[in-house]
């Protein structure tokens, strides 16, 4: 039987926990904020990413500052921070590794040995990842999975936390690839950055074009990062939103019992159970930043549209009306109706 002291100490430690979690969220967004201005919404996309485990896609124009943020993010986590541009003439040996032959001085024979390549890292930028073709961008599919890689039958396990941060231009622009569907699907958000407010553009050439420098300090660890998405995984949710969210999800099926009209109209292909689980996790990681232990719908609303963007293939209806994921993800969540919480 456990006792009640062995319950108040389990208590107050996970309330220590609790703090701790909120002393480095608030500590992070300080450090971040020193260097990016604006973009509020984008940054807490990508910390829920990174509590939950999973990983972000960031689309936006050249200039929005995709790489500069990624870059100070890792800088305050503390991680071991790599890069890759994406080129078209990038190989998957080169996001991997490769075995090359070597030649033991002392004995004269000849041995592989596995070279690392810059995917083994804490924190991955891809940066125009839709810069090389398929056949590259794929490497990262069982990284991003099941956090290791496979080497001429050789597997290798990566560093915990592992997180692929990817910037992307819009595939319209010229010398873009678009990313396959199964490499989409393992991104948790698809997180959009729009132009900044005329006020923040001012901010910007203020910071940028004076002679002040920023340092951003490391605020968090690996063991903390680890500590925190094992936390976000305890906030409780109600059955009544898990029915909600899996209604949401089956709803962008075409298929599906409960699609409606326009989404059979749009849609060729719908969201995954892959979708569910990632709106339920990020709803837990949004719940506790906002000093919040429970979840509630307003979590599942906020994180819906950037979790399910990205899973929705439309079809030639929707183009040639002009109509995008977005805009079927809007009129989707506007439809359901709102579950009880308690």
């Amino acid at each position: 039987m456990v006792s009640l002291a062995g319950l108040n100490q389990d208590a107050a430690q996970l309330q220590q926990r609790i703090d701790r979690f909120h002393a480095v969220r608030t500590e992070i967004l300080k450090q971040v904020r020193s260097v990016i201005v604006g973009q509020e919404e984008v940054l807490d996309q990508i910390l829920i990413a990174i509590f939950v485990g999973g990983h972000c896609l960031m689309t936006g124009m050249p200039g929005t500052a995709k790489t500069l943020m990624v870059r100070t993010v890792a800088d305050a986590l503390g991680l071991e921070f790599r890069r890759i541009q994406f080129t078209p003439d990038l190989m998957p040996s080169d996001i991997t590794g490769t075995d090359i032959i070597e030649e033991d001085l002392d004995t004269g024979r000849r041995k592989w040995t596995f070279v690392e390549g810059p995917i083994f890292g804490n924190i991955l930028l891809a940066d125009e990842i839709n810069r090389t073709p398929p056949k590259t961008q794929s490497a990262l599919l069982e990284a991003m999975q099941e956090h290791s890689c496979t080497v001429r039958g050789n597997l290798y396990r990566l560093p915990a936390p592992f997180f692929v941060l990817a910037t992307q231009n819009p595939i319209e622009l010229e010398g873009t690839y678009p990313l396959p569907e199964a490499q989409l699907d393992r991104f948790l958000f698809n997180a959009i950055l729009g132009d900044l407010s005329a006020e923040d553009e001012l901010k910007v050439i203020d910071r940028t074009t004076a002679t002040r420098t920023v340092k951003v300090e490391p605020v968090a660890s690996a063991e903390a990062l680890l500590d925190f998405q094992q936390l976000v995984r305890m906030v409780p949710i109600a059955e009544a939103l898990s029915r909600a969210v899996v209604s949401l999800v089956r709803a962008t099926r075409p298929k599906s019992e409960n699609a409606p009209d326009f989404v059979r109209q749009y849609v060729n292909y719908g969201a995954s159970v892959r979708a569910a689980q990632f709106i339920v996790l990020a709803s837990k990681a949004r719940a506790l930043s906002h000093q919040r232990y429970h979840v509630t719908y307003e979590d599942i609303v906020s994180v819906a549209m950037p979790v399910l963007r990205h899973r929705i293939l439309l079809n030639f209806h929707a183009e040639s009306d002009r109509i995008d994921a977005d805009e079927i993800l809007n009129r989707l969540i506007a439809q359901i109706q709102r579950p009880r919480e308690n």
